[in-house]
């Protein structure tokens, strides 16, 4: 009888894995097939994209939606300010939220109810975008690239993840071992804590990371010198001048003036320089996020157990 209750689990498990295993490749087609649509349109001439039905193969291909965007010399300048701003709030933001995370998951901390109240209102109540201008106009963070990086140090969420990990993935029995060799508050941070946080140190670098890269708002608010744009406000700004031209393109098919030549001339439309952007702006995330991806998953389920 128990062989038999042992057969009909271990059919029921193969069931189960081979449905999980459908599942996941449904998940990884609905995924991966929009994106391999948006990379053809990105190596597809303008023109024809606008035809429509381009599938997961260029019809027409040409490089020359990736030249537009890479012909502009600031755009490489944009590329190495966008890279500064992404390692100057990775490690302003891992130093500032993992100390925070450290002494809010002390749980003799004095006054700890009262510092999470403190924190955890503006997660809720903001000024908002007037209000923060002001602010930065106030203390000379306008036109300045500190405006991208003293801002997003503290972001009380990740600080509760951190503050989590801590408390359910490093034994206190370690802290107050290391306390009674002489180790100072810094050497139980730098030398204990932080080793024994990989995981959680790695979720918190991509989300930084990530919300870098893509962020482009800051330039548009508080940004106006040309040397300080980023990358992703200069695709901005390319997207909408391909726009202004497609919009053209339509006066013209309208008036009956030239529309076949200038069709043939313009090899490139907003959408297929939207689609190169695309790919231009998740490569570099496409890239970095395998190496991390386990300790990734890790980091997250560990740091949601308490909130």
């Amino acid at each position: 009888m128990f062989v038999n209750k042992m057969k009909n689990e271990g059919k029921s498990y193969a069931v189960f894995k081979v449905f999980n295993g459908l599942v996941m490749l449904f998940i990884i087609l609905i995924t991966l097939v929009p994106y391999l649509n948006i990379l053809a349109k990105s190596l597809n001439e303008g023109t024809d994209t606008m035809r429509g039905g381009v599938g997961l193969w260029p019809r027409a291909f040409t490089f020359e939606n990736f030249r537009v965007l890479l012909a502009d010399v600031s755009m490489y300048k944009a590329f190495f300010v966008t890279v500064c701003k992404v390692l100057c709030q990775v490690v302003g933001g891992v130093l500032v939220q993992f100390m925070a995370g450290y002494a809010l998951s002390r749980r003799n901390l004095w006054g700890m109810k009262i510092a999470n109240l403190y924190f955890l209102i503006p997660m809720y109540v903001t000024g908002g975008t007037i209000a923060n201008y002001i602010l930065f106009s106030r203390i000379g963070l306008l036109d300045n690239f500190w405006v991208y990086i003293l801002p997003t140090m503290w972001n009380f969420y990740n600080v509760i993840i951190i503050r989590s990990y801590m408390q359910s993935s490093i034994p206190d029995a370690i802290i107050e071992a290391a306390r009674i060799d002489g180790a100072q508050e810094w050497t139980l941070f730098s030398r204990i804590v932080l080793p024994l946080c990989k995981p959680i140190l790695a979720t918190i670098v991509l989300w930084i990371a990530v919300n870098s890269w893509n962020e482009w708002t800051s330039t548009l608010y508080y940004i106006q010198d040309p040397d300080l744009h980023t990358l992703q406000y200069k695709l901005m700004q390319t997207l909408k001048q391909t726009e202004r031209m497609k919009a053209l393109l339509m006066e013209a098919i309208k008036s009956g003036k030239n529309a076949e030549d200038i069709a043939r001339s313009m090899k490139v439309t907003g959408e297929a320089v939207q689609s190169a952007q695309v790919i231009i702006v998740t490569i570099p995330i496409i890239i970095v996020y395998p190496f991390i991806q386990k300790y990734f998953v890790t980091g997250v389920t560990l740091g949601g157990v308490k909130g």
